[in-house]
């Protein structure tokens, strides 16, 4: 998951919440290779997120807006900037508060980072803020197949588990740097708990007594399922068999009132319903125990049949949301960090809450469980030692409860319908093209986009990609901003008949150079959004007014991000999807193999100017049409 995506709210000017961003992956300039370090020592050795110098934020900032303001309105912003930037006054005041944070903590950002970009972001996390993974159709169509690969899956993430409880997660490195492997230790036993007004997150594998059962969701019944024997070893895939039976067997009735549906809600609500829900003991101690497992497996029925074409759009809408109340949305507890999702025909993926991590372990992790279900299966000799029931939670609903969850079910149908979700493989050409032309995969990607974009609203838009930097202690994501003078430049030139393809190919070189440049700041900490963000928070946190720079319309459409993108590669030849951060926008990630494309494109119904499928096909084209140019004109040799 090396290139996406925070998938958040940027609210860098906290205007509006436009500012959702991605799923964070690093956007791998090089390759990334692993050797085992112990988590502890390698930590302390990582540098601490520098706070880039004033003067470069504020020219970078304007070079950003370039390509998606008009001439008048960035003269106007050019005041702004001078104004904030001068000699004692107000950023520099600001830029001496966060470098005064930046000596005093770990990371200056992380912290608001998760406040601002998760936790206090109120719009359901299904959707606007999780992100799906679609793992390739698994070779099972019933009820016994389905169990038998949960108890294979879940054998392999407790495998993987044992490695993070022994520190020893290989540490990765990029360019020859270690990166921070914190977020490793973050994604299993934790779980996002419902605010008022601003959420929280909890890991329990901190605790003086570490969980040892995992959540089981079969026909909307949640069971505590323990998966260590008395002795701690694992259960093995055996065993965890006759336990998913049982929880088969326990859970046939389907007429129960889908308590998970109420994670689906606006955050708000859902904080309001989650104390009437914990009002009462059983559902508390119900609660909790969902709260504190190790992780959920969503064991779900069959999706309605669809024609191969439209398999993977529906499996990322189950991945996503579940497909609405009348399916798999109430099957779920969305809250829950990391959740596998199973369905009886063979369609397999996962869901994970955002708040405690990026893509990158996520990503890890799966591919070490993919991995895993495919070993032959060693006869492991099971403990002879019976093993003990799992443990149904139960629910008592209120008048009170039941009306929240009719509530929440009408809210996610309306979503569920909103959501245009098409997944596709480009199947023409992977990395193995832009690499025979020296270029970059994902900036070449990125400059796709670009030029489909463009060809369909004869503009350029503030294009989010995230960038990790995890190159620091505790690091999050920065943006990386795909549209640039040169991205503009290029697209305005490619369908020009004026235009000769030498000085088309010579455009389009620059843009990926200019791409491959500011990735490579974004990591090195030198981007600019993060930057202004800490700038405002220091603003918020001494009570300043805030400076006009963040209440400028031009910083309003920097972070309407119209396209909100991320790179997530992994072994596997999977997918991984979310949805637009605005409300006439599009998200798109993709997965570059080797000789393929694994693209999922978002956008919303209720936007007439948007459909997924329009963009999905303006991106195809405009890959081809880019492999034809470069094949078509001859460089001049050097």
């Amino acid at each position: 998951m090396w290139g996406i995506w925070s998938r958040t709210m940027v609210k860098v000017g906290m205007a509006k919440p436009c500012g959702l961003i991605k799923p964070c992956h690093l956007v791998k300039p090089v390759s990334v290779t692993r050797v085992t370090g112990r988590y502890l020592t390698h930590q302390k050795g990582l540098p601490s997120l520098p706070v880039p110098p004033l003067q470069q934020t504020c020219e970078r900032y304007i070079c950003a807006l370039e390509p998606i303001v008009e001439v008048d309105e960035l003269s106007h912003t050019k005041e702004l900037v001078d104004e904030f930037q001068k000699a004692g006054g107000v950023g520099e005041r600001l830029q001496k508060g966060l470098e005064n944070r930046a000596r005093n903590t770990e990371n200056w950002l992380s912290q608001w980072w998760v406040q601002v970009a998760y936790l206090e972001y109120r719009l359901p996390v299904v959707v606007h803020s999780s992100p799906g993974l679609v793992l390739p159709r698994m070779n099972f169509s019933d009820k016994q197949g389905q169990i038998r690969f949960a108890a294979k899956l879940i054998a392999g993430v407790l495998d993987f588990k044992t490695m993070i409880d022994n520190e020893a997660i290989p540490v990765e490195y990029l360019g020859g740097k270690p990166l921070c492997m914190n977020q490793y230790y973050e994604v299993l036993s934790s779980c996002r708990i419902p605010g008022r007004t601003r959420d929280s997150v909890v890991n329990h594998a901190k605790s003086s007594r570490p969980p040892i059962h995992i959540t089981v969701v079969h026909n909307f019944q949640f069971f505590s399922l323990a998966v260590y024997n008395s002795d701690g070893t694992p259960l093995t895939a055996d065993q965890l068999c006759i336990q998913l039976e049982r929880i088969c067997s326990d859970s046939l009735k389907a007429d129960m009132e889908p308590v998970g549906i109420l994670t689906t809600q606006h955050r708000d609500a859902w904080g309001k319903a989650y104390v009437n829900l914990t009002k009462d003991k059983t559902n508390r101690a119900s609660v909790s125990a969902i709260q504190r497992s190790i992780f959920t497996v969503c064991l779900d029925g069959a999706m309605p049949q669809v024609s191969d074409d439209m398999y993977r759009s529906c499996a990322a809408v189950q991945m996503l949301h579940g497909g609405g109340s009348q399916w798999n949305s109430g099957n779920r507890w969305f809250d829950k960090t990391l959740q596998f999702i199973i369905g009886e025909d063979g369609v397999c993926g996962a869901n994970y809450e955002h708040a405690p991590a990026e893509g990158p372990p996520i990503v890890a992790l799966i591919d070490h469980v993919v991995e895993y279900t495919r070993k032959s299966e060693e006869k492991v000799r099971s403990p002879m030692v019976p093993l003990p029931m799992p443990q149904k939670l139960h629910f008592n609903i209120t008048p009170e409860i039941k009306k929240d969850i009719e509530e929440a079910k009408h809210a996610m149908n309306i979503l569920a319908q909103d959501l245009d979700m098409k997944v596709y493989v480009f199947s023409h050409f992977g990395k193995n093209v832009p690499k025979a032309h020296k270029m970059s995969p994902d900036a070449f990607i990125q400059m796709a986009l670009q030029l489909a974009y463009y060809r369909m609203y004869q503009h350029c838009c503030a294009t989010y990609e995230s960038a990790s930097l995890r190159m620091f202690r505790l690091g999050r994501t920065d943006t990386i901003r795909s549209a640039s003078s040169a991205s503009a430049a290029f697209v305005k030139a490619f369908d020009d008949p004026s235009k000769q393809n030498t000085e088309k190919v010579d455009l389009l070189e620059k843009a990926v150079q200019a791409h491959r440049s500011y990735t490579n700041i974004a990591i090195g900490g030198q981007a600019i959004d993060r930057h202004l963000l800490g700038l405002k928070m220091v603003a918020v946190e001494e009570k300043l007014s805030i400076p006009k720079i963040y209440t400028d319309s031009a910083y309003a459409k920097a972070l309407h991000y119209k396209l909100s993108t991320s790179q997530v590669p992994s072994q596997t030849d999977c997918v991984m999807c979310f949805g637009p951060v605005v409300p006439d926008g599009y998200g798109v990630c993709y997965n570059p193999m080797n000789d393929h494309i694994n693209f999922a494109v978002s956008s919303f119904n209720t936007c007439e100017e948007t459909k997924a499928a329009h963009l999905a096909k303006a991106m195809e084209e405009a890959l081809l049409d880019m492999r034809t140019l470069l094949e078509q004109t001859p460089r001049a040799k050097l």
